[in-house]
């Protein structure tokens, strides 16, 4: 059981991860990247995303912005920490660890995307868990243009316009600037976590999770703006 859904967008950035000091994007979605969107609609522990194929309606621009981030992020367990224990402060001030950067990104991108979930037999809420019932659920959410987290594209701050679930693409719509056969290059295809989503302390209702991960990386090519995500698993790269 799958789903195909449309997603449009003013912006997306996915991050080439080769360069180190300016975010650049790469010319096309990573399927992680889509992973995490389909996230921010539904996730549980007893699933996971796997991103079928990629489909670039749109012709692929680039524009460049300048930006402020800030060099560094409040740790997730000093907030647990201030809120069951009321110890410590995570606080962090903006005006001293402001950077400003600048950003090569996509601009006026259109992208179908298919994918399905597996189950991963990880700890669950339910005792009923089946996977009509997770189907559904994601069913009932991209009908209804339901979600717990803004989805974006690539970075938080782009986010999706529309999301919208069809039936089947409709490749007619795909622009004739991407006829052809694109090689792509090497592209990031997801990130491999040592936990395997386990917490590392078998504690669920407190978990920690390991940040240690290796990258994963596949050469996809693009054919008539289509990209056939499946066909690569098998050769993907650590």
């Amino acid at each position: 059981m799958g789903f195909k859904i449309i997603v449009t967008g003013d912006y997306a950035c996915f991050t080439r991860p080769e360069m180190k000091v300016e975010r650049v994007s790469y010319d096309v979605p990573t399927p992680s990247a889509l992973e995490g969107l389909m996230k921010c609609i539904y996730w549980k522990p007893a699933i996971r995303y796997v991103v079928d194929k990629i489909v670039v309606f749109n012709p692929i621009k680039f524009t460049n912005i300048r930006r402020n981030e800030i060099k560094e992020k409040i740790g997730f367990q000093s907030i647990k920490k201030q809120m069951n224990k009321g110890e410590g402060s995570p606080v962090l001030y903006a005006s001293e660890q402001r950077t400003q950067r600048a950003g090569m990104v996509l601009k006026d991108v259109r992208y179908g995307v298919e994918f399905h979930f597996e189950m991963t037999g990880l700890r669950s809420d339910q005792e009923d868990e089946t996977e009509a019932k997770h189907y559904n659920i994601v069913l009932r959410r991209l009908k209804n243009g339901q979600f717990f987290q803004q989805p974006h594209l690539g970075c938080r701050e782009f986010s999706v316009k529309e999301i919208r679930l069809v039936d089947e693409f409709d490749l007619s719509d795909v622009s004739p600037e991407l006829e052809g056969d694109a090689d792509l290059g090497f592209m990031l295809y997801g990130l491999k976590f040592e936990d395997g989503g386990v917490p590392v302390n078998e504690n669920w209702e407190n978990p920690k999770f390991s940040d240690n991960a290796d990258a994963i990386f596949y050469r996809p090519h693009m054919m008539n703006g289509v990209i056939d995500v499946s066909k690569y698993r098998g050769v993907i790269t650590c």
